[in-house]
């Protein structure tokens, strides 16, 4: 721990006083006051429109006319803008295939065809469902069955295949077929999608965005205005939730706003209504997994043939990446000796579906525990032992099927720990017992591990930039390219700052993420927003750290290992001096006080035409158990207790990761119990709603709910030894569906119906009795 140059240590001269710490969350006092400032908190300059989208009727059509007399006609109308009214190209989207606003061909029901600018919200919002448009029906892909068949693709099918599983299928003692479905999800951010658009001087243009990227917002809006990048500033201090789903779609709102203000030439806002935001954006990609996989009498796999396909909805946006990492997650925490991953890209006129935490990895994970809990059925086996014995293990049982090497693997030792724990053994022989006597209430128990890879897929993303700024009374800003959607990773980073500098953490203070600090940063997605801008702010506040030991020790005549900071005191030979003081003597002797720190993620390769490589830096791991009870007369369903074991590696702020397990279990138990998307024959999302669309609450979360941290540093040379919490703990929440799928499967039993539970997610009321009775 104490050598003196090891880029993983914070504070070379003692053990850290702030990393380590439940500290509160750094706008906490802010956010249960109601003064922490949203994008809709901060006063509008003088002069503000507002800006409202017109909405298509139909899924998809040939787009002949707009009449917008009757929206111009109303009070407060200023302006109706169609796609002859932008200003440059009529192109935006991560995969530059969506239209800004549509000219001719629509593509989903709900897409903006154009937008109202008005005086007031609600003058613009009355008058955009007065616009008029004609169209002319075409036939529409509303379904990955219908995809599938009429071959239509955002992308091309991409294929892996690791052995040869042709041979080792043919040779398995057992083979099985199976098909498991994971519907979409929708964000639910608590603040909508919004963005104030301020025009400047010379054509500059200042976006305030709820965004997970300002780098690609600005770059967006550039475009979409006809700028270079460094005429457009975009700054967000903090969303209220962002889930992803403000990771490329917050770009779309952005524009609209930016588009109608330079046409309009006045500060524009735009703020969805929950209706508009449900219909306009993209969710979780709803997946289809089919597979055959072939295994011997004690449950391992020899060979599996699995084909994932995706609805990604009209344009790519993020579904390559999305796709690939469902791909990478196949095998979650399971050696597959023999493997065929078959992933198609399918294009329906939907929203284009988009981020959403686990990026793919969670759709990628239901399939293959799905095809193991339905091996563990078919030879009659506990399903966690079958989980067991195909864990990755020693070599050659160490390699995933895109060929990197498994090397910090402690899910063994890590699911005995929490078996035991909870008494999981114990209590299957309990829930037997119960389920023989319980005619109508079964109950169910599943313990389900998980292993998430770290980084973007995307390598070029995996890199960060900082700010650090010691002003001549010792107070501190950091300015970092992440942002903050209540994760608490600025708390985090200030307190990797504050230990760097051997300062209290009081004195540190974040500001805005601002494209204007700190260029081309990437998205805060992938769970890497610790690990990178952490380490840029680490290696920033170093430097600073050590121009200040290097004049300390230049005045003193002093080795700079002589001089020391820690508790806002620089301690030399027989003194302790003020870090105030020292820093105001720095500045006088023309000593920088700032610094910028850079930090890219070191030993990740990926070759996305082979699909080979080590895309991801670690893996992060966890397990949970799960006990739920079913109503076999009604479907209801209700999670009875839950334990998890979760790895974090040291972590940086225990309270923080805690709350990011705990929210993250159940939001992934929400989506795949509750959280269910319908869309009507005719495009139409009939889900659009929180009247119509359940997400958890309080009351599903239950009392006896323990988490506890897996108590090891971070094997590979991270951030004070941590490790990335924000997606792995969602695939948690996998242990409550496979509960319920036991609680059914021992419904069946009873009605002598066979061992495989065909049951899907999300696993509603309804499903749960259609698995019962099919």
């Amino acid at each position: 721990m104490n050598a003196p140059d090891h880029p993983g240590i914070l504070n070379i001269e003692a053990e850290p006083q702030a990393c380590g710490v439940a500290a509160p969350h750094e706008a906490a006092h802010l956010h249960v006051s109601g003064r922490a400032l949203y994008v809709d908190d901060v006063p509008e300059p003088r002069g503000t429109l507002f800006v409202a989208p017109v909405l298509s009727k139909v899924a998809h059509g040939r787009l002949m006319n707009v009449d917008a007399s009757a929206a111009l006609a109303m009070p407060g109308v200023r302006r109706v803008v169609t796609a002859a009214d932008l200003p440059a190209a009529n192109v935006v989207g991560a995969g530059h295939d969506e239209p800004i606003l549509p000219a001719d061909l629509i593509e989903y029901l709900g897409q903006p065809v154009a937008l109202v600018i008005a005086t007031g919200a609600k003058a613009a919002r009355v008058a955009a469902r007065a616009v008029r448009m004609e169209v002319e029906p075409l036939p529409a892909i509303l379904t990955i069955a219908q995809a599938l068949e009429a071959e239509s693709w955002v992308l091309p099918p991409v294929h892996l295949v690791e052995g040869d599983v042709e041979a080792a299928m043919a040779a398995a003692p057992h083979r099985l077929h199976g098909e498991f479905a994971v519907g979409g999800q929708e964000q639910f951010y608590l603040e909508g999608q919004i963005a104030l658009a301020m025009p400047g001087e010379d054509g500059t243009m200042k976006v305030l965005s709820s965004t997970q990227h300002p780098g690609e917002v600005q770059h967006w809006v550039a475009d979409a205005l006809g700028v270079p990048a460094h005429s457009v500033q975009v700054e967000c201090r903090r969303m209220g939730g962002g889930f992803g789903g403000k990771e490329t779609q917050a770009g779309h709102i952005a524009v609209w706003a930016a588009v109608a203000a330079r046409v309009a030439g006045a500060p524009c806002k735009m703020r969805l209504d929950r209706d508009d935001d449900f219909l306009i954006t993209g969710k979780r990609h709803p997946f289809l997994g089919r597979w055959t996989v072939g295994f011997d009498g004690q449950g391992r796999v020899l060979a599996i043939d699995l084909t994932q396909a995706a609805a990604c909805g009209f344009s790519a946006d993020l579904s390559g990446p999305i796709a690939d990492r469902a791909i990478f997650h196949a095998d979650n925490a399971y050696y597959l000796p023999a493997a065929a991953i078959h992933s198609y890209r399918c294009k329906t006129h939907t929203q284009s579906h988009t981020a959403f935490r686990g990026f793919g990895g969670p759709q990628g994970v239901g399939m293959i525990e799905a095809a193991l809990d339905d091996i563990a059925r078919h030879l009659g086996l506990d399903p966690l032992a079958v989980r067991r014995i195909n864990l990755y293990g020693d070599a050659p049982r160490d390699r995933t099927p895109y060929g990197m090497q498994v090397t910090d693997n402690i899910l063994p030792e890590l699911i005995e720990r929490l078996a035991a724990d909870c008494g999981y053994a114990r209590r299957r022989e309990a829930i037997a017992r119960w389920n023989a006597a319980s005619p109508v209430i079964k109950r169910g128990l599943a313990l389900t591990p998980v292993k998430f890879g770290i980084s973007f897929t995307a390598t070029m993303f995996n890199q960060a930039g900082a700010l650090v700024n010691v002003y001549t009374d010792g107070s501190v800003t950091v300015n970092h390219g992440g942002t903050e959607m209540g994760q608490g990773l600025h708390t985090k980073v200030c307190q990797v700052v504050a230990d760097t500098l051997g300062v209290p953490l009081a004195w540190v203070r974040i500001t805005a993420t601002d494209t204007g600090r700190v260029p081309n940063a990437s998205a805060t997605a992938a769970s890497s927003g610790t690990d990178l801008n952490g380490r840029a702010a680490e290696f920033a506040a170093r430097e600073v750290r050590d121009r200040l030991r290097a004049h300390v020790a230049g005045t003193r005549g002093l080795d700079v290992g002589q001089v020391s900071i820690r508790g806002g005191k620089v301690l030399v030979p027989g003194a302790e001096l003020d870090f105030a003081a020292v820093a105001k003597a720095a500045y006088a002797a023309r000593v920088s006080l700032w610094s910028d720190g850079y930090y890219a993620t070191p030993k990740i390769h990926y070759d996305h035409k082979t699909m080979r490589g080590r895309p991801f830096y670690y893996f992060a791991y966890g397990a949970a158990a799960t006990e739920v009870a079913v109503d076999t007369l009604t479907g209801e369903t209700r999670v009875l207790r839950v334990d998890i074991l979760h790895d974090v590696g040291r972590s940086i702020n225990p309270a923080i990761d805690l709350g990011q397990i705990e929210g993250g279990f159940v939001q992934g138990v929400g989506w795949l119990t509750s959280e269910e998307l319908v869309w009507k024959p005719d495009g139409a999302l009939a889900t659009h709603a929180p009247s119509t669309y359940k997400i958890p609450t309080s009351g599903d979360v239950p009392a006896d709910f323990h988490v506890e941290l897996w108590p090891e540093p971070n094997r590979e040379d991270n951030v004070y030894g941590s490790k990335a919490v924000g997606e792995p703990p969602f695939m948690l929440g996998f242990a409550a569906f496979f509960a319920i799928r036991d609680a059914v499967a021992a419904a069946r039993r009873e009605q002598g119906r066979g061992p495989l539970v065909p049951l899907s997610a999300p696993a509603t009321p309804e499903a749960v009795l259609r698995a019962m009775e099919q």
